[in-house]
């Protein structure tokens, strides 16, 4: 079963200047309108040739601690907010131009991202795009992480994240239909967060020279450590869900399913996805 829909692109470009999260480097992003069938891709013009990577499954090359996209030496680090965004909003062409190898943090959320979006404005063109509908259960399991997809009517998401040795978040559940409205209100201004005893071996291997109170949850027991408190009570769970959806957004085919996940990180969510793609492309033949 399948449903068309218009393809979508922006109005106009959009620009923003931030620190990355990871390299502590300043860096511009930039939203520009693409054509039908462009898709969504990422352009280096720091680089001389200006190389393009496509916002694919397929060109991931590292998980740690986010997504990372690249071709050859060309790498692109810490997508999945940038694209999480853009899925809510179901951008299907744009190209999202960068002077760095990674995004700009913002408040380490969508939030910055959703407002380009809505500064941009969302035309629809000519073109269509087919939703694809998943037939039969897919899933994906590693230790104690499960992701499974089941057929449903939308696109659903239901995240369990348990953390028994951490008072502060314990077992955290969300349940949530992906919309535009719903994702702006409830999980795009959700922040990256990271257990204070991490944060000695993040910083002995430089991989959050721009993390700050600004941009991230730490959490520390009991203690939540942060500049404006948390935004929900359960906003750990509420960023894991964003990151899941900016990491599936990888599939490349717009499709509705249950997606429900246990204990998901940026490595099992890109290893679900290219299950998803595979049983998407198959159920399309």
């Amino acid at each position: 079963m399948k449903t068309v829909r218009q393809q979508k692109t922006l109005q106009k470009a959009e620009k923003f200047n931030g620190v990355g999260i990871h390299t502590g480097e300043e860096v511009s992003l930039s939203f520009s309108p693409a054509k039908a069938g462009e898709g969504v891709f990422f352009r280096r013009v720091d680089l001389p040739s200006q190389p393009i990577i496509p916002a694919a499954i397929e060109y991931v090359v590292d998980t740690a601690r986010g997504t990372t996209l690249g071709i050859g030496e060309v790498k692109i680090h810490t997508v999945e907010h940038v694209l999480a965004a853009l899925r809510a909003f179901d951008i299907d062409n744009v190209c999202i131009e960068l002077d760095g190898i990674e995004p700009p943090a913002g408040n380490g959320s969508s939030d910055v991202f959703v407002s380009m979006i809505e500064q941009a404005g969302v035309v629809e063109l000519e073109a269509t795009r087919s939703v694809a509908f998943l037939k039969s259960p897919v899933w994906f399991s590693h230790n104690d992480v499960h992701l499974v997809a089941i057929p449903s009517d939308a696109y659903r998401l239901s995240y369990t994240l348990h953390y028994p040795r951490t008072e502060a978040i314990g077992t955290q559940y969300f349940n949530f239909i992906l919309s535009q409205e719903g994702f702006k209100k409830e999980v795009a201004p959700c922040r990256t967060f990271s257990l204070y005893e991490e944060l000695t071996y993040l910083m002995d291997r430089d991989l959050i020279r721009g993390g700050s109170l600004e941009n991230a949850v730490v959490v520390h027991g009991r203690a939540i450590i942060s500049k404006q408190g948390l935004f929900y009570p359960d906003e750990a769970v509420r960023h894991k869900v964003l990151d899941l959806i900016g990491d599936l957004s990888l599939v490349g085919i717009p499709f509705n399913a249950h997606v429900i996940a246990l204990q998901s990180g940026h490595a099992t969510n890109c290893a679900f996805a290219k299950k998803l793609y595979q049983c998407l492309t198959a159920e399309k033949e």
